[in-house]
């Protein structure tokens, strides 16, 4: 256990972060999933615009890097334009 009171501090902050970001990452592969279970383009464009928004959001605000969003919402994407 930590013996600093900073130290302690920084344990309650991090286990707060931690929970924090798990739920938005959860989130994330939920979205992504929904939209490979998708049967129909049109269907799957109301998803992916979802999944799309989210990915940059978490792009912005570090949870994933700029270019790991990029590379889904590609994947994600082209798996939509197979569909038609």
């Amino acid at each position: 256990m930590p013996q600093h009171k900073s130290a302690i501090k920084r344990l309650r902050q991090n286990e707060k972060r931690r929970a924090h970001n798990r739920s938005r990452r959860s989130k994330m592969r939920s979205l992504i999933k929904n939209v490979f279970a998708a049967t129909s383009q049109t269907e799957g464009e109301v998803v992916l615009k979802q999944a799309v928004a989210y990915l940059d959001r978490m792009a912005v605000k570090n949870l994933l890097h700029k270019n790991n969003a990029a590379r889904k919402k590609s994947r994600l994407t082209r798996f939509i334009n197979s569909l038609s």
